[in-house]
Formats: C-alpha cells, sequence, structure tokens
C-alpha cells in the first residue's frame, strides 16, 4: 500500500511517500480501506520530533482519524463487516491507503456523507466535546472564548456551544478568518493581531468576563485567560503553541475559585476513547447528521501532497479542517 511515513524529524519537507505492507488487524480491529484522513496539529508536532507517543505506538505513520470502507475485520469484531463505511479515531496510520482501527473507535458513517466530511469529524468534535463540555461544564447560560477559533477544533466549538445556547467570543488572526467564525453564529470575534483580547472580552461582557476559556496556546497566554474568567472559571488547555512553562501568579485562582484543566486525545487508553466516542455519538452525531452542525472544510489535498497540507497548517492559513484523500 501507499503511505505517507515520518523516516526523521523535521519540517513538512521530510514526509516521505512509501510503499509498505497492509496491516493485519488484530481481533477487535478492522481493517479499513482509507479513503480520506484528517490533518491535525498534532500530526505537525510528531513530525516535528515534539509530539511524544503514547507507549507501543511507532511513529512511521501519521494520522489520527480516518473515513473509509470496511475491508477486513478480526476474529472478535460482530458490529461491523466488509463493505461498511465507517470514520473514527486511530492512534497512527491514517495517512495510508489502508489503516486498522479498533472496532469501538469506528462509527458507520450517516447515510449522505462523504468521506471528507466523515474524515473531518472526529478529532474535533470529539476534542471540542470532552473540553468544552465534559471538562469545562459550560451550560446554556455560560459564555466561552474560545482561542483560534478558525481552527478545527474552534470551528467545532464555536458551533456546539451555539446549538447548546451559550455565548461565544473568539479570537482569529485576520479579517477573512473572522468573518467566517462570524458566520457559524458566534457572538463576537476579536483580532488578536489588533486588540487585547483581555480588553475585548471585558468590554463585551460589560466587565464580566467568561464561565470558560479554550485554550490552544499556553504559557503566552496563560495569567491573560485567567485575568477574564469569571467566579468559579474555567480554562482548558488543548495546545502549547506559546510556549509550556509560565510565570504563575496564584492569586487569582484562589480569589475566584478557578480551575485549570488540561486535555490530550492521543495519551488517552484504548477503552478511554472508546468512553470518548460514545459520548460524541449519543450528543452530536445527530445534530451532525441532520446538518444542524457542519465541519468546516478549509481544503482537501491527495494522500501525495501531504506535506503541502503540513505548510498549510503550520503558516494558519486554514479556516477550519485540511484533509488528505486517497484514490
Amino acid at each position: 500500500m501507499s503511505a505517507v511515513t515520518i523516516p526523521r524529524y523535521g519540517g513538512p519537507e521530510v514526509l516521505s511517500f512509501q510503499d509498505l505492507p497492509v496491516p493485519r488487524p488484530g481481533a477487535e480491529d478492522l481493517l479499513v480501506r482509507v479513503k480520506a484522513a484528517g490533518v491535525n496539529r498534532a500530526d505537525c508536532l510528531q513530525r516535528a520530533g515534539l509530539y511524544p507517543m503514547p507507549p507501543g505506538v511507532g511513529s512511521l505513520i501519521p494520522g489520527l482519524e480516518l473515513a473509509g470502507e470496511v475491508a477486513a475485520v478480526g476474529d472478535g469484531v460482530i458490529r461491523f463487516k466488509p463493505g461498511d463505511r465507517v470514520f473514527g479515531l486511530v492512534a497512527e496510520g491514517a495517512y495510508a491507503e489502508y489503516a486498522c482501527i479498533d472496532h469501538g473507535l469506528a462509527v458507520p458513517m450517516p447515510d449522505g456523507w462523504d468521506f471528507v466530511t466523515a474524515a473531518s469529524v472526529t478529532e474535533t468534535f470529539c476534542t471540542a466535546n470532552e473540553t468544552v463540555f465534559e471538562l469545562g461544564g459550560l451550560a446554556a447560560s455560560d459564555s466561552i472564548l474560545i482561542h483560534a477559533g478558525a481552527s478545527g477544533v474552534g470551528t467545532a466549538a464555536v458551533q456546539m456551544a451555539k446549538h447548546l445556547g451559550a455565548t461565544v467570543l473568539f479570537t482569529a488572526g485576520s479579517r477573512a478568518k473572522l468573518d467566517a467564525v462570524l458566520q457559524l453564529g458566534a457572538d463576537h470575534g476579536i483580532l488578536y493581531k489588533s486588540f487585547d483580547f483581555v480588553e475585548e472580552v471585558f468590554r463585551y461582557t460589560a466587565g464580566a468576563g467568561v464561565d470558560v476559556v479554550e485554550d490552544f496556546i499556553g504559557a503566552a497566554y496563560l495569567m491573560r485567560n485567567l485575568s477574564v474568567l469569571k467566579e468559579k472559571g474555567r480554562l482548558i488547555l488543548v495546545g502549547l503553541m506559546g510556549g509550556h512553562s509560565a510565570e504563575f501568579n496564584m492569586s487569582a485562582m484562589l480569589r475566584k475559585r478557578l480551575a485549570i484543566l488540561g486535555f490530550t486525545m492521543r495519551a488517552q487508553s484504548v477503552l478511554e476513547k472508546r468512553a470518548i466516542i460514545s459520548r460524541f455519538k449519543e450528543r452530536w452525531l445527530p445534530a451532525l447528521s441532520d446538518s444542524s452542525i457542519e465541519p468546516v472544510i478549509s481544503a482537501t489535498f491527495p494522500l501525495e501532497k501531504a506535506a503541502e497540507a503540513h505548510t498549510v497548517m503550520e503558516r494558519n492559513e486554514n479556516t477550519g479542517k485540511l484533509v488528505l484523500t486517497m484514490t
């Protein structure tokens, strides 16, 4: 099979297109003929050698989510059969013509979906559900600040929060991205390159602040994020694009009884991921199936142009998801 591999760490140019053996499914796995694979920031970090792999997982073929047709099933699988159209999470291996996926992490594709749509859903909407709702406890009466609102997770979180009825503020780096996210229903966008997001949050909320902050930046935003939270507010850390370490004044946390919670998907066990998939299917798959909310797809690339997709992501040129397609 054709596959994209990481022969050494470095920039997008290190990605290599190789012919490799088709993997063999384990007892609880599906072998999927991959039709599309989502591109995620974690893939770029893995390629650069900045994303530690979980125990037992190699780093040869990147890719955390896929959509395709079941080619074979393991001996312990009863819910799926060859020919079924599925999408879901993998720990690695989606940038290839074939990949194995645990049967509990695979979801039947709704009628009317194409493979590009399906490959755009799992990582972003599961991450948004776990962070904004499971950890952040966002309620309809709450307000939230979503950084990187035009990212894949950002565009998913904006739609999900508005579907619930919450007030949504977000940051973006360009006017085009700001306008695109406002079209998804967000209440207020902040051009972070031109305006101080702290001042803008307090201006829009008449000094009240927000209940939840969804953050992908990390150290550079830590104290400013805490400053815009209301009493008992929740800061959810999903990324560290602005650094790993920061000076931390704990007085705001104590005074306002704040919580800081962290999340990463890949490091969790298969059983934990199965629970994440189950929560996603129960709460959000109906709304996705009837198009009440939808993945935002920025661009597609053929598998052999995976390096171009990584370049676009690292330059922050995308609004929504980037997807690789297989012929």
